[in-house]
């Protein structure tokens, strides 16, 4: 079952290193451009900002859907997807609402991704309102 993520994700499960990379570059993206700008000015960057830290970076890559044993193909695509296992949600928006949750959850369910970051950069600080860290199936031992 899909959850946010506060803070119980061990230390050492390798993919908590993974999304505070990525968190450290979107914050950088951030500091540098301040909110108010369109949300491909932040993938953009934050694509750029990934690639300086040698991350593997899949941009607009699309998802397919599976309908009845069938691949759909209707149009969604994630913003980024990183190192094959973090997928990245951009957006600048006034307040991030349910819809947005409930679409990274669908997301990481259809591609099969552990672990996604919701990113809404037009906000005054990201660090404390702009950032959420979404788990799906994932088993912490």
């Amino acid at each position: 079952m899909p959850r946010e993520l506060h803070g119980e994700f061990p230390v050492q499960h390798p993919l908590n290193a993974l999304t505070q990379t990525i968190i450290g570059a979107a914050i950088e993206v951030h500091r540098e451009l301040g909110p108010g700008m369109l949300e491909n000015a932040y993938e953009t960057c934050l694509t750029f900002e990934l690639l300086r830290r040698d991350l593997m970076i899949e941009r607009q890559k699309l998802l397919p859907l599976t309908y009845k044993g069938q691949l759909m193909d209707c149009g969604y695509r994630l913003d980024l997807l990183v190192e094959g296992s973090v997928i990245v949600e951009i957006k600048a928006i006034e307040k991030l609402d349910r819809v947005h949750f409930a679409q990274l959850h669908s997301y990481l369910r259809f591609a099969k991704c552990p672990v996604g970051l919701l990113f809404n950069f037009n906000v005054a600080w990201l660090s404390r309102d702009g950032i959420r860290r979404i788990a799906h199936d994932i088993v912490v031992s």
